[in-house]
């Protein structure tokens, strides 16, 4: 395996070939991370961070790079999740387009992008090439595996694919498996894509692509990450600012529709819409109960001593029943299970935003063991 850095992100290339769950096989392919702490003499301090569909492994700030991490407040030194403590690695998700392997980048095979030849990516194959990456760094087992979203999902998949592996879960905003609802609304939001004429089948131009279609898609999803209760709040009825011309009749007049479309460009130029296709795709295909035929089945293969189930009475995207029930399904295993229903009003997204309510209950799960 060729190890490479740049700041603080490093990188991995496997050397050989790397079979996925559904078939296909990517060649060499490279796998970007990032870690926070040291590890101990032991090896038993590590703890993985899965990551939910569009961020990097950028999870926080540190000498290699300054810049804060989508969950600056939550890791670091005296922080909830305490790097003077643990040694923490967070993987860019294959099928990504910050680093790791995917649709954007390079087919050796073809001297040309991925694109759409990439091959069909699930939550497993994410959570399986963290192990090189573990390897590399001579870490056998896991003090914990954390995941938040998508990344939740793919904790379990590590836990219950790797049971020697993993000690513990945090599982925050996720789930055992879609549920209906989520997939319905990520089969709307890949279509917005797909139908937009500059998708074209897939092959846009490197750089180019379905701005319009990821717009929308954008849109829908910020509208179920937050909550209706939140946006009552924060936005009301208000009206912005900017006086509009009278030849547009639709144009945007209320600070919700703002705070929607500011959002959708921020991410349009950031996130590449064939991974996001995949991607998204990938989290509607998880299910711990293709393990035996039930939840209860799926997570019994897991060897967990303990796990920390989070979940927001206001997210609608993974709502709090789905996190009873992996709880209780985690429980049944003789697993030692925290559950924990926080009293949030900003949706899916508090476990990124609501800092006050999710530091005090990781930082002391973490504490105590």
């Amino acid at each position: 395996m060729t190890a490479s850095a740049a700041g603080a992100r490093q990188f991995l290339q496997l050397p050989g070939s790397f079979e996925l769950r559904r078939g296909g096989v990517l060649e060499r392919p490279v796998l970007a991370y990032e870690t926070w702490g040291q590890l101990s003499p032991e090896r038993d301090n590590a703890i993985v961070l899965f990551t939910g569909l569009s961020p990097s492994a950028h999870a926080a700030s540190s000498p290699g790079d300054l810049s804060p991490g989508w969950w600056e407040e939550m890791l670091g030194p005296q922080r909830p999740i305490d790097t003077d403590r643990f040694f923490v690695v967070c993987v860019n998700s294959l099928g990504s387009c910050f680093g790791s392997t995917g649709p954007s980048s390079d087919n050796p095979s073809s001297n040309a992008l991925y694109a759409i030849d990439f091959p069909v990516l699930s939550l497993e194959d994410i959570a399986n090439a963290s192990l090189p990456v573990l390897d590399a760094l001579g870490i056998d087992r896991v003090f914990a595996a954390i995941g938040c979203s998508m990344g939740g999902m793919t904790a379990l998949a590590f836990a219950a694919l790797h049971p020697a592996r993993c000690g513990r879960l945090i599982s925050v905003s996720s789930a055992a498996r879609a549920a209906p609802f989520a997939i319905a609304l990520r089969s709307l939001q890949r279509e917005m894509v797909r139908r937009d004429p500059d998708w074209q089948d897939g092959r846009y131009p490197a750089g180019a692509g379905p701005i319009t279609g990821m717009r929308m898609a954008r849109k829908l999803g910020m509208i179920t990450y937050r909550s209706a209760q939140e946006w009552v709040q924060r936005f009301g009825r208000e009206r912005v600012a900017a006086e509009h011309g009278a030849n547009d009749p639709f144009c945007i007049d209320f600070e919700v529709e703002s705070y929607l479309e500011a959002h959708a460009l921020k991410f349009t130029g950031a996130f590449d819409a064939n991974c996001y296709l995949f991607l998204s795709r990938a989290m509607d295909l998880f299910d711990i109960a293709d393990y035996g035929g039930s939840v209860a089945s799926g997570v019994g293969r897991t060897a967990l001593d303990e796990a920390l189930v989070i979940g927001v009475g206001s997210d609608i995207l993974f709502p709090l029943w789905q996190q009873r029930e992996l709880a209780d399904a985690l429980g049944a295993t003789g697993c030692d299970v925290s559950f924990e229903a926080l009293d949030s009003i900003q949706g899916h997204d508090s476990f990124l935003v609501d800092m006050d309510r999710f530091r005090p209950v990781i930082g002391s799960w973490l504490a105590n063991r």
